[in-house]
């Protein structure tokens, strides 16, 4: 779908969009429209009971006194009160109801508004979200009714200043294409994304400027990980480490990158604590923080984002075999810790030990966010709603927490403590992968991964298994994989940490 911005006209063609503010409050377009249909606009407005309440729509079909198709009202609410997040709500709406009206093309009236953001960046904003509504994964289906198929082609902003939208616009679009190949590695069936085949589609991002490099198995032999080696040892896919950098600020005084860290499972059966049938064909999407990474690098990479970042992805498939890591195996890892393996299904955490270690090794990071679909107790504790923050630092965690509720990717810290930490100790080796008990199980994960954080590094750890891949339609998130962190991480580097 393609978004364009213009100056003001009123096409005779297509679809019209136009605002209602709160009460019901016509905008300056939508009064002319309605003068034009000899009141057909407030007359719907009546005999709907519609408000103008943010998000609301409504559906003037065929409006007489016009040849275009229709004539959708959007509730705006209080133009003051709207946020970015709200319009790229508002810009969704848009998108799925013109889809699921079949409409090909639709042209939004814009207007200046008293308070609130300007018509531009209300346009830019709105754009986005109808972009990212718009993605559909269908590469598989090889027949599809007429009916089935989105026919919006365009939609288009028409306001004072379009060349100020375009431009606002441009740096969205390059985030949203972030988002979508995240989402599209997500929604990949294993037989198709698996470790080399995911590091493969990381390599094509050289083309934006990124230095994409992979480690082999020989490699991270000589390099002592073997925790993560033990969890694809059962597996006939060779384990891969993806590093990917961006140099988008060669000159800074402070060289030291920005780390963020994905966990890659590119399937989890559990290994040989093998997960029950139902529902594993999920696991395709166990490797969604890993793609929230390469779609973060490809946002930053693409807007040519003035920060020095690196990403780092360990990248296995975790497989029951003769010769799969076993419970009660010892392994020893890059930091020369041992782990006592007593669950194979907690394998996300043993990945991410020797990610975590390495990437502070090789780059001494500025500071360090891992993302992780680690937990099935996340889901429990928070839902589908928020993903679970773990820190050792109170600044990085107010930074993440609010980018998250600016673009809707909405985060929540919880508890570390010594007390959680002791439940990992064990007796054989240094420590061991689970606690044993249910309780506090996505706590003990995270202190599992902080041993392996160095002291002085800032470090954050996001739990994403219940906001990675959703069930139902949101206003810019059709069902399936959401790319959740791309946005998020994206903001947070914005906002703070780019020159």
């Amino acid at each position: 779908m393609n978004i364009s911005f213009a100056t003001p006209s009123v096409p005779t063609s297509g679809a019209l969009i136009v605002g209602v503010l709160e009460g019901g409050k016509l905008t300056p377009s939508a009064a002319s429209l309605n003068k034009t249909t000899q009141g057909a606009l407030e007359r719907a407005i009546d005999a709907n009971a519609f408000s103008g309440k943010r998000g609301e729509l409504l559906d003037v079909v065929a409006p007489a006194g016009l040849n275009n198709s229709r004539v959708l009202m959007v509730g705006m609410g209080a133009p003051a009160k709207l946020t970015e997040k709200d319009l790229q709500d508002i810009g969704g709406n848009i998108a799925a109801h013109l889809t699921r009206v079949r409409e090909q093309k639709a042209a939004v009236l814009m207007d200046k508004l008293r308070g609130g953001k300007q018509a531009a960046e209300r346009a830019a904003n709105a754009g986005f979200g109808a972009v990212l509504r718009s993605y559909r994964f269908n590469r598989y289906k090889t027949k599809q009714k007429a009916e089935e198929k989105p026919r919006l082609k365009e939609i288009r902003f028409h306001l004072d200043n379009p060349a100020a939208a375009k431009r606002a616009f441009q740096r969205l679009e390059k985030v949203a294409d972030g988002v979508f190949m995240t989402r599209d590695l997500a929604s990949e069936p294993a037989n198709i994304l698996y470790p080399k085949s995911f590091a493969a589609e990381a390599k094509k991002l050289t083309k934006l400027g990124l230095k994409v490099q992979v480690l082999g198995e020989k490699e991270m032999q000589k390099l002592g990980m073997g925790s993560l080696l033990g969890v694809a040892q059962g597996s006939a896919h060779e384990p891969q480490m993806l590093v990917m950098q961006w140099q988008g600020a060669p000159n800074a005084k402070d060289k030291a990158p920005l780390a963020f860290v994905g966990k890659g499972v590119t399937f989890d059966t559990g290994g040989i604590s093998l997960k029950p049938a139902g529902g594993m064909e999920d696991m395709k999407w166990d490797m969604g923080g890993a793609g929230a990474v390469v779609g973060l690098m490809k946002a930053l990479a693409g807007r040519k984002a003035k920060v020095n970042a690196v990403g780092v992805c360990g990248l296995v498939e975790n497989m029951p075999s003769g010769t799969a890591q076993r419970p009660g195996d010892v392994v020893t890892s890059m930091a020369g810790l041992t782990i006592e393996v007593l669950n194979t299904d907690a394998e996300g955490r043993l990945v991410l030990a020797d990610a975590l270690w390495y990437t502070q090794e090789k780059f001494k990071p500025k500071l360090i966010v891992d993302l992780a679909t680690l937990t099935g107790a996340i889901i429990i504790s928070l839902g589908h709603e928020n993903a679970g923050l773990f820190s050792n630092d109170d600044k990085l965690s107010e930074q993440l927490t609010k980018a998250g509720k600016e673009v809707g990717e909405e985060v929540w810290r919880l508890p570390m403590s010594a007390a959680y930490d002791k439940l990992i100790d064990c007796d054989i080796a240094d420590m061991k992968n689970i606690s044993g008990g249910r309780a506090g199980g996505s706590i003990t994960a995270a202190q599992f991964l902080q041993r392996f954080i160095k002291d002085g590094t800032p470090w954050a750890h996001l739990d994403i298994a219940g906001t990675a891949w959703t069930s139902k339609d949101k206003p810019t998130v059709p069902k399936g994989g959401t790319g959740f962190g791309v946005r998020l991480l994206d903001t947070l580097v914005s906002k703070y940490y780019e020159k």
